[in-house]
């Protein structure tokens, strides 16, 4: 067993008996570097080895270029929904429009006080549930971030072929 408390030798000098097993511990750590620097040094080599790219085994010929950003049609009342509980897409521009937890555009013309008079559709009263099921005067925070769900109406061609059929909204 090794002591690490520091004595005094026979010629009266002050030394670490720590140093003094210091070639076994000096063999440990330096086994021990040998060790992680192999490791970190075939690491690149068996990832590579194990994995495939979805491309398969065809190299990228050009840099990729970013899609074009589809333009709002907002030409139409309102798109026809895809599935039951599908939210309202926007039909108009909310690029600049600011939503934070002290700021709500949207709620400017499509909250309780404010629809009739801007003519815009109210607000769900869902957005108006409490946790206990009841409806609050104010929108339920958790429904406060409208484009989380709501999204601009766009014509875009689908990134990937689509075959999705919806479901008739009554």
């Amino acid at each position: 067993m090794l002591n690490l408390s520091a004595s005094r030798t026979d010629n009266g000098t002050d030394k670490d008996l720590f140093l003094e097993g210091g070639s076994t511990m000096k063999k440990f750590i330096l086994a021990t570097a040998a060790l992680f620097m192999v490791v970190a040094l075939a690491l690149p080599q068996i990832a590579q080895a194990g994995s495939m790219s979805l491309r398969g085994d065809k190299e990228l010929s050009a840099a990729s270029t970013n899609p074009d950003i589809p333009k709002l049609q907002l030409d139409q009342e309102s798109f026809k929904r895809n599935f039951k509980e599908q939210p309202p897409l926007i039909p108009h521009k909310v690029k600049k429009y600011q939503i934070n937890l002290k700021n709500n555009r949207c709620l400017s013309c499509h909250d309780k006080d404010n629809y009739k008079e801007e003519e815009a559709p109210l607000t769900g009263k869902s957005h108006y549930m409490t946790k206990d099921g009841k409806e609050g005067k104010t929108i339920n925070m958790s429904r406060y971030f409208c484009t989380q769900c709501h999204v601009g109406q766009t014509v875009a061609k689908p990134l990937v072929e689509n075959v999705f059929k919806g479901v008739p909204v009554k």
